[in-house]
């Protein structure tokens, strides 16, 4: 098989410049069904947190359980991508991806039968693990089948696949929650997986690097612990509706410390995880930190829209994820078309005109209440595919462009690492803001009830309407939807204004001229 791979690659270099083989075309779909496997898992898990949260037909999931049963992947994804780069680069890329797979599809399985919300929280967590084999790999794989002639178009393509998944995952999702129990949401990952290994062994280069890097077990240890510690401290904070408690506040600073931490070993050891040099190119920053910014608002609006559509809406699951599906068309739009504005416009002005368009869909749903039409609703999705889709394929380049081939491994785990961070905080962000506020609302309305009953209604919108529906008080239900769309628009404001960031970040850091061996900048 070696030998084939590298018989097959000197046939690749030796063929005049052109369109890409059919084989190269073959190995992308591969690499883009291994990321649409990982984003999948995301998006379909989106529609199914309001089953999830009943206590017949899901869990009894907590609104805390829920935003961890979400941020227990992203966060091991987010950690473990640095590892998984490293290890791509030191043991080949192909058998990360493979073993990658491997782990993500078992842990599937058991996440499809976990007893309860803590077990499906662990089992999402070993998902995580998973995906931080595959997301590396995928990405220096590209950059080992494709050459700078067609790079780009590639990046392009893997980048828009995730568009697919955002708009399959929660259609696919609400299909299956129609007619099948909650665990089924992760079963369809299954045949994916046995698909990517198979086309694994047929189509990519099994090529393993030479250059053998340390390990950097502090480094793992101490990004994992900061950024674990951050993240719970966010979550707590807006479930317990105080941030000035010493736990909260002792978890936030405790994680800040171990992120100063971890920066400080990354910069000693000799072969860093992940290389924070990296981010004294200024662009490679500017990129990283518009990436991280634009999941931030995307993860975190996609996590409320669920509720939004089902809670406030009363869609069925499959309605909800038919609902959902326009912000793919923005994303599968805003990819390839993204590719060709850059090469006229230059990374500046394409990707800050991005951000702003993505900031004007996530700021869109101030005006949305329970009573607005879908086709508002569809326009601002649209806007916001939009802005993502164009946004990521020209920074993802950005970041590979600044990247010696050896460390192409390493360099897509910063890439993925800055996505998944950004993710896991906007939902531990967003979501804590949309508890926070809706419990300042609610919490009024609830004033002639006996104590436990309005306890446990003020934890969450479903909470609040379970317990108007079991007291017959339709009155009470109206008021969960009002103190949700309240505190929906709260969340809506923060994820634009974060969003509007990035788009300021993009348009300062790429303000300067290229420097000689940078990819051609314009505007």
């Amino acid at each position: 098989m070696a030998a084939q791979n590298t018989a097959t690659t000197a046939a690749a270099a030796a063929d005049p410049p052109g369109s890409p083989t059919g084989r190269q075309w073959l190995a992308l779909s591969v690499l883009v069904l291994s990321q649409l496997a990982v984003w999948l898992d995301n998006t379909v898990l989106n529609v199914a947190l309001k089953t999830l949260a009943d206590p017949d037909e899901g869990l009894g999931a907590s609104p805390n359980q829920l935003q961890w049963s979400i941020s227990s992947y992203t966060l091991v994804f987010a950690v473990l991508l640095f590892t998984g780069g490293v290890l791509a680069d030191r043991y080949g890329h192909r058998r990360l991806l493979l073993t990658g797979m491997l782990v993500f599809g078992a842990a599937s399985v058991w996440a499809a039968y976990a007893g309860s919300a803590d077990e499906l929280i662990v089992a999402r967590g070993v998902m995580g693990l998973g995906s931080a084999l595959i997301m590396p790999a995928t990405l220096a794989l590209i950059a080992q089948v494709f050459d700078e002639r067609h790079r780009a178009t590639a990046i392009a393509i893997w980048s828009g696949s995730s568009g697919i998944a955002i708009a399959t995952g929660p259609m696919l999702s609400g299909a299956l929650l129609d007619h099948f129990w909650w665990g089924s949401v992760f079963l369809v990952n299954v045949p994916i997986v046995v698909l990517c290994a198979v086309g694994s062994f047929l189509y990519l280069p099994g090529v393993v690097t030479k250059v053998r890097k340390k390990f950097d077990p502090l480094g793992v240890l101490f990004s994992t612990a900061g950024l674990f510690a951050v993240v719970w401290g966010v979550i707590e904070g807006g479930h317990r509706g105080d941030w000035s408690g010493p736990a909260v506040l002792g978890s936030l600073a405790g994680g800040a410390v171990l992120v100063i931490v971890f920066v400080v070993i990354e910069l000693r050891v000799s072969s860093p995880g992940f290389d924070v040099r990296l981010f004294r190119d200024v662009r490679f920053t500017g990129a990283s930190v518009a990436i991280m910014l634009t999941f931030f608002g995307v993860n975190g609006s996609m996590y409320y829209t669920s509720f939004y559509l089902q809670g406030v809406h009363r869609q069925t699951p499959l309605e909800c994820g038919l609902s959902i599906a326009p912000v793919a068309l923005g994303v599968l739009l805003g990819a390839p078309l993204s590719a060709r504005l850059v090469r006229r416009h230059g990374v500046r002005s394409v990707v800050t005109c991005a951000m702003l368009i993505a900031t004007a869909g996530f700021f869109g749903y101030v005006f949305l209440d329970e009573h607005t039409g879908l086709g508002l609703f569809w326009v601002f999705l649209v806007l916001q595919g939009l802005g993502m889709g164009a946004a990521i394929a020209p920074t993802t380049e950005a970041i590979m462009s600044v990247l010696p081939p050896d460390r192409t491994g390493a360099g897509s785990a910063v890439n993925n690492s800055m996505r998944q961070i950004g993710g896991v905080l906007g939902v531990a962000v967003l979501g804590s803001v949309l508890a926070g506020v809706y419990r300042d609302e609610i919490t009024p309305r609830l004033s002639d009830l006996p104590a436990d009953s309005a306890a446990a209604a003020e934890e969450s919108p479903e909470a609040t309407r379970l317990l108007a529906q079991r007291l017959s008080l339709p009155r009470l239900a109206d008021f969960a939807d009002q103190g949700f769309v309240h505190a929906m628009h709260v969340a809506a404001v923060v994820g634009a204004a974060v969003a509007l960031v990035g788009a300021a970040v993009i348009w300062w850091t790429f303000r300067r001229p290229t420097a000689p061996g940078q990819p051609a900048e314009q505007g």
